[in-house]
């Protein structure tokens, strides 16, 4: 059977399929989006790091994000395998359509492809009315969002969203979005790939006036830390460098938008210490 990718181009591409009973998810997006809809019941399985909401740390898990364990899954007897385009190995995916399993894989680009995501999943599981529901949510208060920061001051901004090796997005990414509802400009929005791959002298080149970044946990700041001995770079020199949980930022799932609220409020005090117009 073929993968199914849902993009801003594809999310209305018809589902013919009855829906699905016995679910796995290959990535935590994926999990909490099922969660957001609530098909949770569907779910028998997912993979590491699907950690929200809380009730989804006691699904069992299957492996990660790169390797799993193909009996293991094969046992549960899953009728539909959630996976995501560019994070789930292709070959993992090929061999699981080669052995009959349907999977279908997301690929969010935009901020409009959440809400796209949520009535996909809808569609698949079942769960239209509440999937509906769900995505008008996050439609409204995403419209609200952008109309609260519409004439914010623009400030250039640097996000990382990875250490070793360095890494950021570019202009196709939804972090690209987030950053622009709030007035942020991403300094290397230019690249081509989508998490492009840097050097700490092209940040310097760059300078950015804010930093931020999503570090390893919930928790993590030292990724920051350690552009401290670059005071040439503005964000350094003005000590605006600052923390973002990367499970509120760099997962697609309605949350997010608790991630735009929170890079809002940081520009917004960036704005404050460089005397410019909230």
């Amino acid at each position: 059977m073929p993968l199914l990718l849902i993009s801003a181009l594809f999310c209305a591409m018809p589902l013919q399929a009855a829906p699905a009973q016995r679910i796995i998810t290959l990535t935590p997006h994926l999990t909490e989006l099922i969660y957001a809809i609530g098909a949770e019941a569907r779910l028998v399985a997912t993979v590491e790091f699907s950690d929200e909401p809380p009730a989804a740390r006691d699904l069992p898990r299957i492996g990660n994000y790169q390797a799993i364990d193909l009996e293991a899954l094969i046992s549960l007897n899953p009728d539909l395998i959630l996976a995501w385009h560019s994070g789930t190995p292709p070959a993992l995916m090929q061999q699981l359509t080669r052995l009959g399993l349907r999977v279908e894989a997301s690929e969010p680009r935009l901020l409009e492809d959440i809400s796209a995501e949520l009535r996909w999943l809808g569609q698949l599981t079942g769960h239209q009315q509440q999937a509906e529901a769900a995505a008008s949510a996050f439609e409204a208060r995403l419209a609200e969002l952008r109309t609260r920061y519409q004439q914010a001051t623009p400030l250039r901004v640097f996000y990382q969203i990875w250490d070793q090796p360095l890494m950021t997005i570019n202009g196709q990414h939804f972090i690209h979005q987030a950053l622009e509802v709030c007035g942020g400009e991403n300094v290397f929005a230019h690249l081509g790939p989508l998490t492009p791959r840097l050097s700490r002298e092209a940040v310097l080149l760059a300078n950015p006036q804010v930093m931020l970044s999503g570090g390893m946990s919930e928790t993590s700041t030292e990724w920051l830390t350690a552009w401290q001995d670059l005071p040439a770079i503005e964000a350094v020199a003005q000590q605006q460098l600052y923390f973002v949980p990367p499970s509120l930022v760099q997962r697609p799932t309605p949350r997010l938008l608790d991630g735009i609220e929170a890079i809002c409020d940081q520009l917004a005090l960036s704005r404050q210490h460089y005397g410019l117009h909230p």
